[in-house]
Order: C-alpha cells, then structure tokens, then sequence
C-alpha cells in the first residue's frame, strides 16, 4: 500500500510526505468508508474526519501492526461510531456507467442493478457483520488483517463472515434464477 521509506519520513515530520502519504490513502479511506455507510456524503465526512485523525496520530502507528491494518481500524471505528450516532442511508444517487468493451449496453445495465442490490443487501447487515464483508471483500484483507483491524479473535471474524454471507445469500436469493425479465419487462 505505502512504502515504509515514505511513513517514517511523514513521523520524523516531513510535511511534504505525510500529505504525500493522505494523498496515496485517501481513495482507500473513501471507499471503505463509503462500502460501510452507504451514503455518499456521510463517506465524504467519515474519510475526512479519518484523515485528520491518520496526520494527527502519525507517530502513534507502530510497525508492529501493517499500515494499512492501522489505518483500516480507524476508519472502520470512525464509521462505526457515525453508524451508530444515526441511522443508515441508502444512496439512491446514479453514478455514470463505464461500458466495457465486450459487453452489451444490457449486461451494463444488469450489472449496475446487480451491484445496487448487492451494495443495498450490505447495507441491511448488522453493522458487525458489514465491517467484516466490507474489509473481507471488497477491501480484500486476510482474516488475520480483519481481527487486527477489528480488534476481534480470528473465530470471530469467520463467525461473523459465515454469518454475513448466509444472510447475504438469502437477501440476494433472486439472482440464483435468471434475471431477463428486469430488462425485458
């Protein structure tokens, strides 16, 4: 994620690279807490306030934990902490499409609804499970890496993922038939 030349640099209090290194983390920062929140705009803030926390805490990370772990615990906890203090949005906003080469303007369509129903059936887990599905998947870390971030036991993590996805499995049980008639009417 970030080269460990350029993390002690920003604690020996180079400003140049500890805005270097917000600037290589912050697109990760977003996503996860966008994957966790659902709302663009609470994303926005949590990133933010994540941020500000990462450069005023700079010296506080250790090498004894991996730095994308130490930064994922941060954001995960900052959007837990916003999670609990109001209730969960669902962003209905459309975002732009990119067509790929190779599909047709319907797979482009199927997928975009695909993906909004997954990121919705996300959205209604419990927030412990979320965190892990979001960490697990779609930030792609170990189960080692999520117990640390979540300062959780490693049996815990599995339970909660186990868990997750048998409710993600029934929540999202339409997709196991086909799905034609969404386009076709």
């Amino acid at each position: 994620m970030v080269a460990p030349e350029l993390i002690k640099a920003a604690q020996s209090g180079d400003r140049d690279a500890l805005i270097t290194l917000l600037r290589e983390i912050e697109n990760h920062v977003y996503r996860t807490a966008y994957y966790i929140l659902g709302n663009e705009q609470d994303a926005m803030d949590a990133a933010q306030e994540a941020l500000i926390r990462i450069y005023t805490k700079i010296n506080s990370y250790e090498e004894k934990a991996q730095f994308k772990t130490w930064v994922q615990r941060i954001v995960t906890n900052l959007c837990i902490d916003k999670f609990r203090r109001s209730k969960p949005t669902v962003s209905i906003e459309q975002h732009d499409m990119n067509f790929t080469a190779g599909f047709t303007v319907e797979d482009e369509v199927m997928n975009g609804y695909i993906a909004q129903d997954i990121r919705e059936a996300i959205d209604k887990l419990p927030e412990h499970h979320r965190s892990v599905v979001v960490l697990r998947y779609l930030q792609d870390f170990s189960y080692n890496e999520i117990a640390e971030s979540l300062d959780l036991p490693i049996n815990t993590v599995k339970s909660y993922l186990f868990r997750a996805r048998a409710q993600l499995q029934t929540l999202l049980k339409d997709y196991k038939k086909p799905r034609s008639d969404a386009i076709h009417g």
